[in-house]
């Protein structure tokens, strides 16, 4: 029997390496590879954000609404929402407005909502 069997040692060792780079590595973010594939995802994380939001809207304005009135939902409410919960310093009334929309239309909230999102 050997006491070093080279199959051995090169594991303990590639065991090492990841280790090390784990720990050189750690908390980092890598920068993408391409900037077309971060500018990307960085609108659809706003998009999916936005609908958020708007869903956030609507169900605090379903909320707030008295029995047997309709809840009143703003674009004003939805960009409210993304500022506080994800903190956007500025979103546009139409990019609002068209995730108050599609939300709106998704939820079927015309039976009790009403909205400026279609002005």
């Amino acid at each position: 029997m050997r006491p070093h069997a080279p199959g051995g040692l090169l594991f303990v060792a590639l065991g090492f390496i990841l280790v090390v780079a784990g720990y050189v590595w750690r908390g980092h973010v890598l920068r993408p590879l391409s900037a077309k594939r971060a500018q990307a995802v960085e609108i659809r994380d706003r998009s999916r954000n936005l609908l958020r939001s708007a869903d956030m809207a609507i169900a605090g304005a379903r909320r707030r609404a008295a029995r047997d009135e309709p809840a009143i939902v703003t674009v004003g409410d939805v960009t409210r929402v993304a500022r506080q919960h994800y903190g956007y310093l500025f979103v546009e009334r139409e990019e609002a407005a068209a995730a108050l929309r599609q939300r709106y239309e998704a939820s079927d909230c015309r039976v009790d909502c009403v909205t400026d999102a279609f002005n």
